[in-house]
């Protein structure tokens, strides 16, 4: 007569102590807990099917207890009973979870950019991540992309919107469009639900970029931005912009590798430049002597202006414009990318220099009168004078000077 096996207690399991070798007490109907030498509590059922002994397993104590763990076995008793093998099922549960992990939209999402990101530069391709990472990975990103429908992408969208970020929204629609059609061609969605949201969003309305033209208005504007007491990192950034005038975009991405302090030039390589050509900006004596006063906090990063969160990226696309407002100038007044506008009508009518200078400096498409294209190299001794007469005269502004305009031979 077979041994009657008497069912575990709570204290049983509890107090049950490691020893030198693995060792297993018994519930009955197959349930039996494994204690392992370093005191690990197993819960393991034993059963046979299809003349096969099988063995399946549940959990861990305390986490699992043993009502639960019978619970666990009572359950793969009836799966047998109706012909199932509880091991296999456990197995098909897991891969079909698996499988619905690998489908989800982050997981295709950071897929699709490691697949594409050599094509942009490194800065777009920064951008990308960043804004799914912060808009839409939060709410979306563990869902399975094929069950992501139109309302869950608006409702991201909308929130967007609702801070007043509506270009954002239009750009991260656009994103998801890429990553939706991305898992259309590797056989993990069967449609784009973003396509279905054209015209869900109002449009952007794009006004002109406010910028200062009138020097007596320029003054109160370069002084509040020597007094700026907030990030040292931003207040370079905004003493360099008017000084220089390139794009916003441009200076926040610059790089230390890009610069010669030798030969004063910053050389931006053609994929950081809307018109993908290199481009060289010389360097006046005071834009020097403020990038090396910011090497030693940066020059450690990539980056001369790393975001403040990480070295690994750049500067916000917004710092500059935000601490402008902070400092009391409205958007209808002056903004990041309208230093461009005010270099471009000073220059021109008031210290008189030659506009194809002028247009080189701010890397427009300027022709020879053969119709060709010059290289950025062109005009670069002029350009460098230019870009000194700039700064000094900049600094009179600040100093309160009256600054007389040069006739265009001077410049």
């Amino acid at each position: 007569m077979p041994k009657r096996i008497m069912p575990l207690t709570d204290i049983q399991v509890k107090t049950a102590k490691p020893k030198p070798k693995e060792y297993k007490i018994t519930d009955g109907g197959g349930l039996f807990l494994l204690i392992t030498p370093t005191g690990g509590k197993l819960w393991n059922m034993k059963y046979r099917f299809e003349d096969k002994e099988k063995r399946l397993s549940f959990g861990a104590y305390p986490a699992l207890s043993l009502a639960d763990a019978r619970n666990r076995r009572e359950d793969a008793k009836k799966l047998i009973a109706n012909g199932v093998d509880p091991g296999e099922m456990k197995k098909s549960i897991k891969q079909a979870k698996v499988a619905l992990e690998e489908n989800s939209f982050e997981i295709v999402a950071r897929e699709w950019h490691t697949k594409f990101c050599s094509q942009w530069s490194q800065v777009h391709a920064d951008t990308i991540i960043d804004r799914l990472s912060k808009e839409v990975f939060p709410t979306l990103g563990t869902k399975p992309i094929a069950d992501i429908s139109a309302p869950d992408i608006l409702a991201v969208l909308r929130r967007m919107e609702s801070r007043g970020a509506l270009g954002t929204a239009h750009r991260v629609r656009t994103m998801c469009r890429q990553v939706f059609r991305y898992a259309i061609a590797t056989g993990r969605a069967t449609r784009d639900p973003a396509a279905d949201l054209q015209g869900a969003l109002p449009p952007v309305k794009y006004g002109h970029r406010a910028a200062i033209i009138e020097p007596k208005q320029l003054t109160p504007l370069l002084r509040a931005i020597d007094g700026y007491e907030g990030s040292f990192v931003v207040k370079r950034a905004m003493q360099l912009l008017p000084m220089l005038f390139c794009r916003p975009g441009e200076l926040r991405a610059a790089e230390w590798s890009e610069f010669n302090f030798e030969e004063s030039i910053w050389s931006i390589p053609a994929e950081r430049m809307k018109m993908k050509a290199p481009h060289i900006v010389p360097l006046c004596k005071q834009a020097v002597q403020l990038l090396l006063e910011l090497m030693p906090l940066t020059g450690h990063s990539k980056y001369v202006f790393p975001c403040h969160r990480s070295p690994l990226r750049c500067m916000s696309d917004n710092a500059i414009n935000a601490c402008l407002r902070r400092m009391g100038f409205e958007k209808s007044e002056v903004c990041a990318h309208g230093f461009r506008a005010t270099a471009r009508t000073i220059l021109d009518e008031v210290l008189q220099v030659r506009p194809d200078f002028i247009e080189h400096q701010l890397a427009h498409a300027v022709k020879d009168p053969n119709g060709r294209a010059y290289n950025r190299t062109a005009h670069l001794v002029e350009r460098k004078k230019m870009m000194q007469l700039w700064a000094d005269y900049l600094d009179g502004l600040k100093q309160g000077a009256k600054i007389i305009p040069f006739t265009k031979e001077a410049a």
